[in-house]
């Protein structure tokens, strides 16, 4: 006899739950997931809170990751695409920075995550 999963019910019986609301409700998210899949990254995670500190060029920023330009480059386009950095060109440097201060919010909630301590 097969063992029952304490996580799932016994039986599909739906609720009297407004269904199209609620699906209406979840529909609010759509694109979060392209966020948190850059973020999934944690080099791209480490550049972010990086250029939250101060606005570095992609020679700091490889130095730094002990990346190559063209790594550091690649991780900086994507976040550029998300709108999640911005670059302002002085002379021949080009200088990242974060685009505005949600997303270090972001980092921010899940740091203080991790460091709950759990019963």
């Amino acid at each position: 006899m097969a063992q029952k999963n304490p996580d799932l019910c016994d039986t599909f019986c739906p609720s009297e739950l407004d269904f199209a609301a609620i699906r209406a409700k979840a529909e609010e998210v759509v694109g979060l997931a392209e966020v948190f899949k850059v973020l999934g990254d944690e080099t791209r995670t480490k550049i972010l809170y990086l250029l939250a500190e101060q606005p570095l060029c992609v020679c700091d920023l490889a130095e730094i990751l002990e990346m190559s330009l063209p790594a550091i480059s690649h991780h900086l386009r994507l976040l550029k695409a998300m709108r999640l950095v911005k670059y302002v060109r002085e002379g021949k440097m080009v200088y990242y920075s974060l685009d505005d201060h949600h997303i270090m919010n972001l980092i921010r909630e899940a740091q203080e995550h991790l460091a709950e301590e759990r019963p």
